[in-house]
């Protein structure tokens, strides 16, 4: 499981300028079935997500596809965890014995 910590690093035209490719990136990750959750920080200065994915490198090479990091407005913090403990409704995604 990862946690994505998006920093802008441009002005918001710039990032408000690819938005909608942004979300496009958004909307084929969940459909693929990585990402979890997504959304704004706040104050508005760059964005989390929660995936569950494979491997650390299949998740940064999602991470490189992302029109954010192509275009180079944001940086990006990659953190791997292991979801020991969940809410009942998030039981699915608790790792009940470490893949490594």
């Amino acid at each position: 499981m990862f946690v994505i910590s998006i920093t802008y690093t441009k002005p918001a035209s710039e990032i408000d300028s690819l938005l909608t490719a942004h979300k496009k990136f958004l909307n084929q990750q969940y459909a693929d079935g990585v990402f979890l959750m997504s959304g704004r920080k706040v104050p508005r200065s760059g964005g989390i997500i929660l995936a569950d994915c494979s491997d650390r490198a299949e998740m940064e090479a999602i991470v490189e596809s992302d029109p954010f990091y192509i275009a180079g407005v944001a940086e990006y913090e990659i953190i791997e965890f292991v979801p020991s403990m969940t809410a009942e409704a998030l039981e699915a995604f608790r790792y009940t014995v470490d893949r490594n």
